[in-house]
């Protein structure tokens, strides 16, 4: 299999985390890519000119890392990300929702902050981090509970990319027990060895 990937991308490093888990790490070759500049073979697989990007061994492109993640669920004999249909499913599905939310208004953020600031951008930017704010309130009332599925893999990489891209605003002191969480599953092999640069 082969993955397009950028490194700085916490989806791609939810995709890399969740392969790492299931043992698959050596099952994929990493193909770096810049999907701003829209290279012709990345095009090729994904019209949406997006990493994460798997090629399965078939040569089907999968898009998306909610696909991929599910995708990469079925291979090996590691427990599963995605639990069975049932309330542990759904809480996470709705946790990896979260996570997932958090990082596109991290990444929106990250992108309009190169432009100029006018009212406009600064009322999107600001929407944005109420909504990292507000998801931060909701995971420290319920924090995720090891790294044992795809809710709590996703909530990590969220968290890791708001420390790679805002850390002059800390979210720990007020959030004191999902920062323990996350400085337990941070330690982890699949988060640490992976972290983005």
């Amino acid at each position: 299999m082969h993955l397009f990937h950028s490194p700085s991308s916490p989806y791609v490093w939810k995709v890399t985390v969740s392969a790492k888990l299931r043992n698959l790490g050596d099952r994929i070759t990493l193909i770096a890519t810049n999907p701003q500049a829209s290279p012709p073979e990345l095009l090729a697989q994904n019209p949406l000119s997006k990493v994460p990007c798997l090629v399965t061994a078939d040569g089907l492109p999968l898009f998306d890392s909610r696909v991929i993640c599910e995708y990469l669920d079925g291979f090996g004999t590691a427990r599963p990300l995605f639990p069975p249909q049932g309330p542990e499913r759904t809480m996470a599905l709705l946790m990896q929702a979260l996570g997932d939310g958090i990082m596109d208004a991290a990444v929106f953020r990250r992108m309009q902050s190169a432009y100029p600031q006018d009212e406009g951008r600064q009322l999107l930017g600001g929407r944005a981090q109420a909504a990292v704010a507000r998801s931060l309130d909701m995971l420290e009332a319920t924090p995720p509970s090891g790294l044992h599925d795809i809710g709590a893999v996703t909530v990590a990489c969220a968290l890791g990319y708001l420390d790679l891209r805002f850390a002059p605003e800390p979210w720990r002191q007020t959030h004191p027990r999902l920062a323990e969480w996350f400085a337990e599953v941070s330690t982890h092999p699949a988060i640490a060895d992976t972290v983005p640069a």
